[in-house]
């Protein structure tokens, strides 16, 4: 079984440029198709089919964010092609997202009235505007043409804070629409089965890195954890997926209680993500593995 899939997957058909385009091509021509049985002089169906792009593009993000640390975790042919094609699965989704721009560009110009009464937020319009900087700033840098002027330092930063960002886009709308946007707390819609889907894949793509983060920590202890370290930590890690499932149950008191002071409903039109509900179970679990591998010494990020 290994031998046939490790033949499989160092077949050229499925790596590096032959990978994005059996993704590419295949998925443009789907949303080319669909945009073909919508009305695209109607407002509405440009704005469906923004949606309708961006759900090809979400679970490719979510593919690279976990790439790095499915391979640090488990090392097997998979992984190691995983993490070969990432950069091609990140192409692929810049190209989703180009679709999704386009229709965004095409309803902002035809249909201003409808965009900016209907559609247009400013946090969403800040948020948006910052992840296609940096998809752009990342499809530049990945060929040596853009990547020639930053040192390898530079580049892992700018990758890495690209993939973060763009993650966090994605993660957070689903996040918002399983917890708060609903009709029980706001008048909303109710999450459907590809809400709950896209949120625990985002979810668990994340939690992979913070896993891998305490793999790699682990690696550097030279001697026992305290117990008591190891408990307290490991409480604390169930406590921060208890608190990823049962969002329904303290979003609305939370966030009405973070958003009471003028100043912080202020900071909402401005700063990205404010008031990080979403990412408060990643906060916990962080904790727990930290306090799960102390370290005498930080790790080197040579």
């Amino acid at each position: 079984m290994n031998t046939i899939a490790n033949t499989f997957l160092t077949n050229k058909a499925v790596n590096k440029w032959n990978l994005f385009w059996l993704i590419s091509i295949p998925m443009s021509m789907i949303i080319a198709v669909v945009m073909s049985k919508h009305d695209m002089s109607n407002p509405e169906d440009i704005s469906e089919m923004i949606g309708f792009s961006v759900r090809w593009a979400v679970p490719l993000i979510f593919i690279v964010t976990a790439a790095s640390a499915v391979h640090t975790l488990h090392s097997n042919v998979f992984t190691r092609w995983w993490l070969r094609n990432r950069k091609y699965i990140g192409l692929c989704f810049a190209v989703a997202m180009a679709w999704q721009g386009s229709f965004i560009f095409m309803i902002s110009v035809m249909f201003r009235d409808y965009y900016f009464e209907d559609i247009y937020h400013l946090r969403n319009e800040i948020e948006g505007s910052i992840g296609y900087i940096f998809l752009a700033t990342m499809v530049i840098t990945s060929f040596k043409s853009g990547s020639k002027y930053l040192n390898p330092q530079q580049w892992k930063l700018a990758h890495k804070a690209a993939v973060y960002f763009l993650w966090a886009y994605a993660y957070t709308v689903y996040w918002w629409q399983m917890f708060y946007y609903t009709k029980a707390v706001n008048g909303g819609v109710d999450p459907v089965m590809l809400d709950y889907i896209y949120y625990w894949a985002g979810f668990f793509a994340f939690a992979l890195r913070i896993a891998s983060w305490g793999k790699i920590r682990q690696k550097r202890i030279t001697k026992k954890t305290n117990p008591l370290l190891l408990i307290s930590g490991s409480a604390i890690i169930a406590f921060g997926l208890i608190v990823a499932y049962t969002g329904t149950y303290w979003t609305e008191s939370v966030n009405s209680y973070i958003m009471s002071p003028a100043w912080s409903v202020e900071l909402e039109l401005w700063l990205p993500f404010w008031s990080f509900e979403p990412f408060f179970s990643f906060f916990i679990i962080g904790l727990g593995v930290m306090l799960m591998t102390p370290l005498k010494t930080p790790i080197s990020t040579k």
